[in-house]
């Protein structure tokens, strides 16, 4: 409630003019962007492995009633690696929506999934479709008004309060280190992608490209969790 509230005092927040010229601009067998739009089918491989895994694992009772969450979240990464890839491949304001749009998916689903695991079961369900409603509201008020304020808030948020929830909250099926490891792998995601044309200088790679590496590896790590909590 802070966050919103301190939102409606920030001025509204443009999108960067200057946001779409990555580092890496070289092109490779007619594809344009090439590393930018190739290191996004990992979110494609995943995803899919992901909705597998949540099909054939049997959770606990604890974690039994929070797995429509995890099918949202994977199916969420599916379509980030298409939207993402879609949008490199032409980098403008108006395909970066189908970059952000699955995005808020697998933000907000984690978020509830998140909630359900260590606050309350019940809330982590009922919250669900309201925050990915938040989430694509969030688009619309950016796409509408030129305004990120409400999309910052759906993907800096949840990021923000899931260390303080892991603290003061006990995950009830015992994967809290998997959690831990997400928040990790995202926080080195941000970390590349703000080194997008250092690190193309010092190594031929841009940190954006290593982004989507690091930003895939994140939802690997609900994989191992679901996988240990499953009752054989």
């Amino acid at each position: 409630m802070a966050a919103f509230v301190a939102m409606l005092f920030t001025g509204p927040i443009e999108q960067d003019v200057h946001y779409h010229f990555f580092a890496d601009d070289r092109s490779f067998n007619a594809i344009p962007n090439f590393w930018n739009v190739v290191t996004n089918f990992p979110f494609i491989i995943i995803g899919l492995l992901g909705v597998i895994t949540v099909a054939q694992s049997r959770p606990n009772d604890a974690f039994k009633e929070l797995i429509f969450c995890c099918y949202v979240f994977f199916i969420g990464i599916f379509f980030t690696g298409i939207g993402s890839a879609y949008y490199h491949w032409h980098p403008t304001n108006q395909t970066l929506i189908w970059d952000r749009l699955p995005m808020t998916i697998s933000f907000m689903a984690f978020f509830s999934l998140l909630i359900g695991d260590t606050i309350s079961t019940k809330a982590g369900k009922q919250i669900l479709w309201p925050l990915i409603l938040i989430g694509f509201m969030s688009i619309i008020y950016w796409t509408s008004l030129g305004d990120l304020r409400l999309y910052v808030l759906v993907q800096f948020l949840p990021v923000f309060l899931t260390p303080i929830i892991l603290l003061l909250y006990r995950s009830q099926s015992k994967i809290a280190k998997y959690f831990w490891i997400m928040i990790v792998f995202y926080a080195l995601a941000k970390l590349f992608e703000s080194s997008d044309h250092q690190l193309f200088n010092v190594c031929g790679m841009s940190g954006h490209s290593v982004k989507h590496l690091f930003a895939a590896l994140a939802p690997v790590s609900l994989i191992f969790a679901l996988r240990k909590i499953s009752t054989k």
